[in-house]
């Protein structure tokens, strides 16, 4: 035996010896957050609502009172019994400008701050726009700002209705908005702010009839305010998430209006999504459907070419409004949401069978990515050994935001501490803080609690 073949034995011998576990995929536990279906101006596991009216001029459906948030109290609540909804983490509301500032200076935030304690109640987080006005007549500008400028009305037989192209408008609006980000940008709940443009439901009508420099005004206005919230803007105007994004450090998405309908889905979406290129790996891509799904059914269009399409398109959130989903498309629906984001299956997780106090063991983990999305959260990765002889848990410094779709591999070294008993500890993994709800993985190991059983480890 040569020199050199002695000293690579004796480090060999020198090695810990290692173990192996692998996992199976298995659906979560649990509805993940952030990503899936979204409830519609209500929330979690409330009832479904059947507020459907059928324009005599071209036999489309409408909703007659869902326009925005909170729903009447007198409308018929029936929809569970015509379809089904999924359970969701994520809560999509929209408010008028009027409900927040129902006089001019003074800003309703108790409303606000009753809808955001009404999701954390539901488990949810919340997707929010603060709209100027819809198109019905009830739901318009705020009465004070009539008395400052003029205010379209809904033109006879159209569907949509102009915002006013005063510029007092977008001043006025962008303060509302400030008002918002300047009070409630710190709360957690608060997932996604949904950028408001003029026009109907804020979704951008009639933008060539304002500035391009007024529109990139409001849109910096919500980067300046909202630091510590996501923002999406409309897929209509890329232009405007481009120049807002070389503004703030926090990416922003994108969210189209309108799918489901084939102009949107061939025609208009295509072209966009190119244009994004690989943006959906920093920042989120949702879409809300174009009527909802019962139409989509009784229009006839292929709800297996939008969902494959969408999931080509690295979709995170779907709103599907407020009316429930027909049954029989419930196994697709599901597949869907199985896919729709991040959903992390444990492949592999290797470790040492033996380490002593004080040590730094490395412990290597395979996590394959199934979903189409990453996760856009900085949540931690904890660590913790537990056994007869106690309990040690650490925080590592994973970045689960890399955890693109596909397989992924960590390297994370855990330094035990010098105080630590001897005996034999399970190893497991938990993705959580404080602040974000528990990251369910897909996997078939034993879940205790926060933490995934994924090893054993012998202290001597």
């Amino acid at each position: 035996m040569t020199v050199k073949e002695a000293a690579e034995m004796q480090a060999a011998m020198q090695q810990p010896e290692v173990e192996t576990w692998y996992f199976n995929t298995k659906k979560e536990e649990g509805q993940n957050p952030y990503i899936g279906f979204m409830s519609f101006q209500h929330f979690n596991g409330e009832e479904l609502y059947s507020d459907l009216v059928v324009r005599p001029e071209n036999k489309y459906t409408e909703t007659e009172h869902v326009e925005c948030y909170p729903v009447p109290d007198y409308l018929e609540e029936n929809g569970r019994e015509e379809g089904y909804y999924p359970e969701t983490s994520i809560v999509y509301i929209r408010i008028l400008w009027k409900e927040f500032e129902p006089k001019q200076g003074e800003y309703n935030y108790a409303f606000m701050q009753d809808i955001l304690d009404k999701a954390r109640a539901h488990g949810q987080s919340l997707i929010f726009r603060l709209m100027a006005h819809s198109t019905r007549e009830c739901d318009d500008v705020p009465d004070w700002l009539k008395e400052l400028i003029p205010c379209p009305a809904r033109p006879e037989g159209e569907r949509v209705k102009d915002s006013p192209t005063d510029p007092l408008f977008l001043e006025l609006f962008q303060k509302a908005v400030r008002a918002l980000g300047e009070r409630f940008d710190d709360d957690p709940t608060f997932d996604t702010i949904d950028i408001s443009l003029p026009g109907s439901w804020g979704e951008g009508h009639n933008l060539h009839l304002y500035s391009e420099e007024s529109l990139q005004a409001l849109t910096d206005t919500y980067t300046e305010v909202f630091k510590k919230t996501r923002l999406i803007g409309q897929v209509s105007r890329p232009e405007l998430i481009e120049s807002a994004n070389k503004k703030t450090e926090l990416p922003i998405g994108y969210r189209g209006d309108g799918l489901g309908e084939p102009r949107h889905l061939f025609e208009k979406y295509p072209e966009k999504m190119e244009r994004f290129g690989e943006s959906w790996k920093t920042a989120p891509v949702s879409f809300e459907a174009y009527w909802w799904l019962g139409e989509w059914k009784r229009k006839n269009w292929d709800i297996d070419e939008i969902i494959n399409t969408t999931l080509s398109w690295h979709i995170s959130s779907f709103n599907a409004k407020s009316l429930p989903i027909p049954f029989e498309w419930k196994e697709r629906v599901d597949y869907w949401i199985s896919r729709m984001g991040y959903h992390f299956s444990i492949d592999y997780f290797k470790f040492p069978k033996q380490a002593i106090p004080g040590e730094t063991v490395t412990l290597k983990l395979g996590i394959d990515n199934i979903g189409v999305a990453p996760i856009y959260r900085q949540i931690p990765l904890h660590i913790r050994l537990s056994g007869p002889a106690g309990t040690f848990e650490t925080e590592t410094e994973v970045d689960i935001t890399k955890w693109l779709p596909g397989k992924n591999a960590e390297r994370i070294p855990v330094s035990l501490p010098a105080s630590i008993k001897p005996g034999t500890y399970k190893i497991e993994m938990g993705i959580f803080n404080e602040v974000n709800p528990l990251i369910y993985f897909c996997t078939d190991a034993v879940r205790d609690g926060s933490f995934y059983i994924v090893g054993e480890l012998e202290v001597q």
